[in-house]
């Protein structure tokens, strides 16, 4: 399976899937999209608003790591790296999709299916000021979850989030997208996971999914935010561990 994780985030939020016994039946690869965590972190906005950068930048690493059709495991914004790909290269080389609080409209100036969580924090988390930036930040990790995080878990994520500059922020939500058009003609199963209180991508947003994808089924989940690998990790490796089964049988 390839984990890619969302905006402002890093590949270390997949630490609960990568330290469980999922690893020890399936291969596991993540990394850190453009911008964020480890990888390089440009300030300019053209190296994040051609969307065949970001298809490039998953078909590069299906075929360094020789992935033979993974599953793509999309959390948040991944969702529409997900959509760049397939749109670019096409689903032959995959073998399924698990959209995780996954976005797929990015429509402004409405926002649709977009929670408060994300747009009261989005504009603070672009600002070239720091306390703003770090305030925003902060108010927003407090909403992706509907439970606090622990300690650890929650310095954890401020710092990761931190690693990513403004301005790569700003330019990954200056697009306007919409992945429509590849949802009604995927053949490959996917899988759709949403917390039913997710307040950063509405579980509306789910829902378009599974009305537009025709291959799409839904796993909700009840008291739970934006992070359901993380607040109910047990049941989300359970879940993604039937889901790959026949996927790569």
């Amino acid at each position: 399976m390839l984990l890619i994780h969302g905006w402002s985030q890093s590949q270390l939020c997949w630490k609960r899937q990568v330290e469980s016994p999922l690893a020890e039946t399936f291969r596991i690869v993540m990394f850190d999209n453009r911008g964020h965590g480890m990888s390089e972190r440009p300030l300019t906005p053209e190296h994040y608003l051609d969307e065949q950068r970001w298809a490039d930048d998953i078909a590069a690493i299906i075929e360094q790591t020789g992935l033979d059709r993974p599953i793509l495991v999309a959390w948040s914004y991944g969702g529409f790296i997900v959509a760049d790909y397939v749109r670019a290269y096409g689903q032959d080389k995959i073998g399924g999709i698990n959209l995780v609080g996954g976005a797929v409209l990015l429509k402004p100036p409405s926002f649709d299916h977009i929670g408060p969580g994300f747009l009261a924090n989005a504009e603070g988390a672009c600002s070239a000021d720091l306390s703003t930036n770090i305030a925003a930040i902060r108010r927003f990790l407090r909403a992706c979850t509907a439970r606090p995080l622990s300690d650890d878990d929650w310095s954890g994520a401020l710092s990761w989030n931190m690693v990513v500059p403004a301005e790569v922020r700003a330019a990954l939500i200056s697009r306007e997208l919409d992945a429509d058009d590849v949802l009604s003609t995927l053949t490959v199963p996917m899988l759709v996971t949403h917390g039913r209180a997710d307040a950063i991508v509405l579980p509306s947003m789910a829902e378009h999914v599974l009305a537009v994808c025709n291959t799409a089924e839904a796993s909700w989940y009840e008291g739970i935010g934006h992070m359901p690998f993380w607040e109910d990790h047990e049941r989300f490796n359970r879940e993604l561990a039937d889901f790959l089964a026949p996927c790569v049988s």
